[in-house]
């Protein structure tokens, strides 16, 4: 039996439809949280000056650490606990008739659908 799964992000602060997920990094944490235009914009504006005045972290130092870390947990390119990453999940949900978004959270329902296949 097929299935479609709509994936409609709400906005972290006040509850409405978001529209994009933002990702920032304070202290050596990467955050996610899901946004409204309005809302991605005035986050963006409050970190500008500090962002002005950064020095820029390549993407791919980053990529390369956390790749290295899933590989000596599990011999595997998961997720950074050791889990399946997004990317996984999203491909094996697609496989299987679920419709995922590109970007963003993948949703709870997915996860366990994933968990109980695997």
């Amino acid at each position: 039996m097929a299935q479609k799964i709509h994936i409609v992000l709400e906005d972290d602060l006040d509850g409405s439809e978001a529209s994009e997920t933002v990702t920032f990094g304070l202290d050596g944490t990467t955050y996610e949280i899901d946004l409204t235009d309005e809302h991605a914009t005035e986050l963006r504006e409050a970190l500008a000056p500090y962002v002005g005045h950064a020095r820029k972290v390549s993407g791919s130092a980053r990529r390369g650490r956390k790749a290295s870390a899933g590989a000596a947990g599990n011999g595997s390119a998961g997720s950074a606990d050791g889990g399946p990453s997004a990317k996984e999940i999203r491909e094996w949900a697609r496989s299987n008739g679920y419709e995922v978004p590109d970007r963003g959270r993948v949703s709870a329902e997915v996860r366990e659908a994933f968990d109980a296949a695997n």
